[in-house]
């Protein structure tokens, strides 16, 4: 029955990916209805082109694939992942099993799987996007990761691994009342994993229709398809090895592409950065769209000042945020704390982490060789024009390297770079979908309305069930949120996570006095602040800020026109654009009914994350629970010395 099912599935994934009965009109930040795109194409000699960009002619904002080949290298993942999903269902027949592959997974193994869940498509495609739009500012969002990975490695990797057993629920319940906890650990645990899931299931839907011409609700159920599969059957055993797959593949794809840009430049950085510095589609990006100055500035190196921190995150506090919210809600998010009761041991557990932090090290460095690259070789212009979030460098840049659009060369590369896109949003939209379907079936189903009492045969049968349940669910939600902000929805994730979980788990694990009322208090207090300054900071769309903007650019232009200068193509259709702009949002609202942001930050984790800690302190301060406190020494023996932990299973 499960290889009937699991073939009409894949039937019906890879059927839908070969439709084409609608062209593909948007994007992962689709432009307004009716607007005329025009992109200006790479130069010739992109470190020295002396053409100014106003002058060159248009090209349609739209990647160009071979449809043969890149179908064929997506049925090549599929086949060989559901290969791994069939070898895991006739393995995992307990419930530690399909949440934790039995405890069996090794520290290598597991350092690489961590690496295909943390690299999601926002690292792949976004990171480097925001690179080759606004310099170095990009590579801030590739730093966080590794830092939150070294605070997990110095303070949680044993604890972790020798006080849980599958979720989050289990860590903070040892000492405290084990409903309420577990009842809110499951309410964090499916936030989360809900915002992350829902960004990288609207990337996916408007990935695959760009690059295959389908319809994005097809996009979004083959997809949604492809990972039920993935985690009813397989459980974490299929799971973790997608990843594993998922993550060389990853690597290989940007060392190839990072040793291809470094070629161009002569293997030297000088040049390379030289070339990003003195490139007149850089310069003229930097000038017109980033800092919105129609009439360049007297003295000012606009080249210069892409390499310079303040072009995306203007304000500084803002970057503290932002790196608060990256480095602790990495130790806070739900899919990643399970990687730690896959291994056999704490040291074991250490061990994934120092692999994983390498391998991610060396990913993300060459992150902004793709970005910087693309915007010399593609030009931050025809990147923006295909995705205003830059989604499309890497894509764009890989068949630029493999030998251009039409060749054999590009088509390959660009079908090859777009199937490890695919296969690493399955990779990490499985992890979301397995700890959200465990804190559902284990915490809630089997520990509180089961009262624990719940045979194996009956846990695994819930799990799959509501991994389904998750799984249609997440189809479900990513078609209801085609047009929403995916940026928002990732930082609103991570901010979650530090804010609500970690604050928890931190003090669960060291603090003597902490108890049930700090533990709900504090994820209630930090996930309800993340989620509410979210949704009144600048990361939702304000039409009459939009307006402002537009207003100041036509101004501008209009000042100049009226001076007798005649207005160049290029500049006319950005007064026309500006125009319009301003027409369409002067009366409008945002989604909370809000002229302008009340939080001013982009990233709450500076306000959200001390909240959290607050209300918990707080709230166990205010409930002195003595059985907790006595029962401390009990844990800080076990999390110290693994005593009482499951032991792991043979594969």
């Amino acid at each position: 029955m499960k290889r009937i099912v699991a073939s009409a599935i894949i039937a019906i994934s890879i059927g839908g990916a070969a439709l084409a009965a609608e062209p593909a009109g948007g994007t992962l930040n689709p432009q307004p209805a009716g607007a005329s795109v025009k992109v200006l194409p790479a130069p010739a000699q992109p470190a020295a082109s002396t053409a100014s960009a106003a002058a060159q002619s248009a090209a349609p904002a739209k990647v160009k694939t071979n449809k043969t080949i890149t179908l064929s290298m997506f049925a090549l993942i599929i086949l060989s992942t559901m290969g791994v999903v069939v070898w895991a269902a006739r393995k995992t027949r307990t419930a530690a099993d399909f949440y934790t592959a039995g405890g069996g997974i090794s520290g290598l193994q597991n350092g690489w799987a961590i690496t295909g869940d943390v690299v999601s498509a926002a690292s792949f495609l976004g990171m480097s996007g925001l690179i080759s739009l606004y310099g170095i500012d990009g590579f801030m969002y590739s730093t966080g990761p590794i830092l939150g990975f070294v605070t997990i490695l110095l303070i949680m990797a044993e604890p972790l691994r020798n006080c849980g057993k599958y979720t989050m629920g289990d860590i903070l319940c040892h000492r405290a009342s084990a409903k309420p906890v577990r009842a809110a650990a499951a309410i964090s645990t499916v936030a989360v994993s809900t915002f992350y899931l829902l960004a990288q299931m609207v990337g996916a839907g408007k990935l695959m229709q760009l690059l295959l011409d389908i319809p994005y609700k097809v996009a979004v159920i083959g997809v949604g398809s492809l990972l039920i599969v993935y985690v009813v059957f397989g459980g974490m055993k299929a799971t973790t090895w997608v990843q594993i797959i998922k993550a060389a593949l990853l690597l290989a794809a940007a060392v190839l592409l990072s040793l291809l840009v470094a070629l161009k430049a002569g293997v030297n950085p000088i040049r390379f950065f030289a070339d990003v510095v003195n490139n007149d589609f850089i310069q003229d990006h930097v000038r017109m769209a980033v800092l919105k100055h129609p009439v360049a500035e007297p003295g000012m190196d606009y080249g210069k000042r892409f390499l310079q921190p303040g072009l995306f995150l203007k304000n500084p506090l803002d970057q503290i945020s932002l790196g608060l919210a990256w480095v602790l809600g990495a130790a806070g998010l739900p899919h990643i704390m399970m990687r730690f009761f896959t291994v056999p041991n704490a040291k074991e557990a250490r061990k994934s982490i120092k692999i994983a932090v390498f391998l991610m090290g060396a990913f993300f460095i060459m992150t902004t060789f793709l970005g910087f690259g693309a915007a010399i070789h593609i030009t931050p212009q025809k990147i923006a024009a295909m995705d205003k979030g830059g989604n499309m460098a890497t894509l764009l840049l890989a068949q630029a390297m493999g030998g251009g659009e039409g060749t054999i060369g590009g088509d390959l590369f660009l079908a090859f770079v777009c199937a490890v896109a695919f296969a690493t949003i399955l990779a990490v939209v499985s992890g979301l979908v397995l700890a959200a379907s465990a804190a559902i079936a284990h915490d809630i189903y089997v520990n509180i309305i089961k009262d624990g009492k719940a045979d194996q045969r009956e846990q695994v049968r819930t799990a799959r069930i509501t991994s389904l349940v998750v799984g249609a669910a997440a189809i479900w939600m990513g078609i209801a949120a085609e047009k929403e902000n995916i940026v928002a929805l990732v930082a609103l994730a991570f901010a979650v996570a530090a804010s609500g979980n970690f604050p928890v788990i931190m003090l669960s694990l060291f603090w003597r006095r902490f108890n049930t009322a700090g533990i709900v208090s504090g994820i209630v207090v930090g996930t309800v602040a993340a989620i509410g300054l979210v949704l009144v900071s600048p990361n939702m769309t304000y039409p009459k800020k939009v307006a402002a903007d537009a207003r100041k650019v036509a101004d501008a232009l209009e000042k100049k026109k009226a001076s007798g200068v005649t207005l160049a193509v290029q500049e006319q259709k950005a007064l026309d654009k500006a125009t319009a702009d301003y027409r369409k949002n002067k009366d409008g609202k945002s989604m909370m009914g809000l002229d302008a942001p009340l939080f001013p930050l982009k990233n709450p984790g500076i306000v959200s994350i001390p909240l959290g800690f607050l209300a918990a302190v707080v709230g166990c301060l205010a409930f002195r629970d003595r059985r907790a406190e006595e029962m401390f020494d009990e844990i800080y023996v076990r999390q110290s010395t693994g005593i009482g932990i499951a032991k792991a299973a043979e594969h």
